[in-house]
Order: C-alpha cells, then structure tokens, then sequence
C-alpha cells in the first residue's frame, strides 16, 4: 500500500484523491464558514434596520451586526452585535435570543442552505478593542519606539 505524506501524518494512496477535511481550530476559518457567516450578517442586518422582527421593543433597538463566526459543521452561528451606543446591550441581547426562531425563519428565507444554523448572540467587542488599540498607540512609549523603529526602505 503507497503512503501519501500529508501535513500532520500519512493516508493510505485511495485517501490521496479524497478531500481532506479541513480542521479550522489552527488555521482558522474555511472560506465557506466565512461565506456562511458574511450572507447571515448581511439577511441579519436587513432584517434588523427594517424592523421584521415582530416585537416593538426590539425594533426600538438600532443593532449593527458585526460579525458572524459558524462552526466548522456550519450548524451554529455566533453573531456579534452592538446596539447603537452600546446601551443597554443584555437587553438587546435577552430580546434576539428571544425571538431567535423568527430571526432564523428570516435566515432561511434569504438563503439555500441545508440546517439553518442555531443562533447565538453575544456582545461586540470590537469597538472596545479599537479603543484600546488607540489608546495604547497614543501611550508616550508606544509612539516613542514607532517613531525610532527603521522603515522598510531605510539604509541601516
């Protein structure tokens, strides 16, 4: 039996013309995770700006939906969002997880795909991260040494 070298071990020579599955924990996400994802906060994001949702105190919410992570089997979907503000964000939250079924009825609507992925909604820290980001960049020492680091191009 040939053995064909792979990343991580050997396969059997019938394995050679198989897909190899992709295990995205190290390498991150595939590009239909990231497909998946990018479609579900687009149909999100509509729904949520044109009030869909039936519940007058979730469309009281202006929500930005970040970002959407899927799971490798696609089957959940982790959506990051942030009401605009970012006020009263568990309660925003309590209500999309409350009406997670009609959210998910309107995914499936405006997409083919086979298992319409559960839905989970957590905070945005994007924007946190961003702030931090600056303020680290405004730090004294910080702009100290990006100012004394060479630039590409630069005769050392």
């Amino acid at each position: 039996m040939r053995v064909a070298p792979v990343a991580g071990g050997a396969f059997p020579a019938y394995v050679e013309g198989m897909a190899h599955k992709s295990f995205t924990s190290a390498k991150g996400p595939s590009q239909r995770q990231l497909r998946v994802g990018e479609l579900i906060r687009r149909i999100l994001s509509e729904v949520l700006s044109r009030g869909d949702v039936h519940d007058p105190d979730l469309n009281k919410f202006y929500i930005t939906v970040g970002e959407v992570q899927m799971s490798a089997d696609l089957r959940v979907a982790t959506v990051h969002v942030m009401p605009l503000g970012g006020k009263d964000v568990e309660g925003a939250i309590a209500l999309l997880a409350k009406h997670q079924g009609e959210l998910r009825h309107h995914v499936s609507k405006g997409m083919i795909i086979k298992h319409v992925p559960e839905l989970r909604f957590r905070r945005d820290i994007t924007f946190d991260q961003l702030d931090e980001t600056r303020r680290l960049l405004d730090d004294e020492r910080v702009r100290r040494d990006v100012e004394a680091a060479p630039r590409d191009g630069d005769d050392a």
